[in-house]
């Protein structure tokens, strides 16, 4: 048995921010990039399915588990050399943050607080208050399992767009370590989101020091439970489960007058630029589709946060199952009542929606 390999595999509840998920088959712990190309290779050799573990912060896990090998990425670190910082996937992502905004450095104060490991950041292209993580990437280290080698890919080659890139949806490459620029000015990103430009008291556009932009994120990230607090069960979740609805060009005049005709002409409908459409608030569409905070699904042992109704969120007892049952009921009830259909955010593990 390999070292690093747990006899008694453990549950991926553990493991995972939900706190859910049964046991995968076979579990190992890998602490260098090394060792993990060299996990990853030994269970392809035996024709084993591979599950990488991160933060787990993004992942629902059914309740029988993985039915292969588990490697939980345990790198830590991050090396900077002028403007440029490579940091391992499995670090931390707000721990590294933290480090750049107290050592002066900008550019990525505004996805504070938000959980999971550095390695998941560029297959999602993790965004918030209106960054990505893709205006700061310069490349990404992976281990390519077709080739079976290690790789530099940049930026331009990972199509980076709304919370995703072309590594997600496929275990094809392995992220090993991420470069990203920052601003060592101390500054922070130009303020985009309106819901923070008036929590700093600046105009859209403007930038202010990284310092207070991590402040005023956290504070705003703390009010909406997405700020991890063991015991806090608003935060046992995946954050957003649902991504913001994007609607084609040719279907926006359709979809607004239905939206209208069923909460009223004089509601303005909150929607956005994005490429190739509008992109509309999965929140306000799931609000005025009848599902409050802290509404329950069967059961009652899941239920949306009572902070904020994008998050469906573990009550201290749930199954995955009654995670999906909570997720199928909202997705349903805002396509059968707008004709628009959510799509979930986290990776659905051996389950599916």
């Amino acid at each position: 048995m390999n070292p690093a390999e747990t006899p008694v595999p453990p549950r991926l509840a553990d493991y995972t921010t939900l706190h859910l998920g049964g046991p995968a088959r076979r579990f190992v712990r890998a602490a260098t990039s090394a060792d993990v190309v060299a996990a990853v290779r030994e269970a392809e050799d035996a024709g084993e399915p591979v599950l990488l573990l991160g933060g787990g912060s993004n992942l629902v896990v059914a309740d029988d588990g993985f039915p292969g090998t588990l490697v939980r990425i345990a790198t830590t670190g991050w090396t900077r050399d002028g403007e440029i910082v490579e940091v391992a996937a499995g670090q931390e992502w707000d721990a590294f943050v933290a480090a750049l905004v107290e050592a002066g450095l900008g550019g990525l104060e505004c996805l504070s607080g938000i959980p999971g490991s550095v390695g998941a950041t560029p297959i999602q292209n993790v965004g918030a208050y209106g960054c990505e993580v893709a205006e700061s990437i310069v490349s990404v280290e992976l281990y390519d399992r077709a080739s079976r080698e290690v790789r530099t890919v940049k930026a331009d080659e990972l199509g980076f767009a709304y919370r995703t890139s072309v590594l997600k949806g496929t275990d094809s490459g392995v992220v090993l370590s991420v470069r990203f620029r920052v601003d060592p000015s101390g500054e922070s990103a130009p303020v985009r989101y309106g819901e923070l430009a008036r929590t700093l008291g600046v105009e859209i556009g403007a930038k202010v020091p990284a310092a207070r932009a991590r402040e005023a994120v956290l504070g705003l990230r703390r009010g909406k439970g997405m700020v991890l607090d063991a015991a806090d069960h608003d935060t046992w979740s995946a954050g957003s489960f649902f991504t913001n609805p994007i609607v084609a060009h040719a279907d926006v005049e359709t979809t607004l007058r239905r939206i209208t005709g069923v909460v009223g002409q004089d509601v303005a409908v909150p929607q956005y630029p994005a490429d190739g459409g509008v992109k509309l608030s999965a929140a306000w569409l799931i609000e005025r589709a009848g599902f409050a905070k802290g509404h329950p699904g069967p059961g009652g042992r899941a239920s949306l946060s009572t902070k904020h109704t994008l998050a469906l969120t573990n009550r201290g007892d749930a199954t995955t199952a009654d995670l999906l049952a909570l997720a199928r009921e909202v997705r349903d009830g805002v396509r059968d009542r707008f004709g628009v259909t959510l799509h979930p955010e986290p990776l659905l593990i051996a389950c599916v929606l």
